[in-house]
């Protein structure tokens, strides 16, 4: 290993992240079964932790989310 520093620039910052139990959402969940959305820190989409049957991720971008809102709102009429 070479004692050479990076020239890499780390960059750290805070996440802005909301949490949820979906005890007040859903009747079929059980236990400790939660949602966390955090914020990309370049403002362009967010991640989502879905702590229900298992942990479940997925990243959409705010384009993905507006499809996905314009979706739900044609099945649910």
């Amino acid at each position: 290993m070479s004692d050479k520093k990076s020239s890499k620039k780390i960059e750290r910052y805070k996440l802005e992240a909301a949490f949820v139990s979906l005890a007040d959402y859903d009747v079929t969940i059980k236990g400790d079964d939660f949602m966390e959305m955090s914020l990309w820190h370049n403002g362009e989409g967010f991640d989502v932790i879905l702590n229900s049957n298992g942990e479940q991720r997925f990243c959409l971008t705010w384009g993905q989310y507006k499809a996905l809102k314009t979706l739900v709102k044609e099945l649910d009429g």
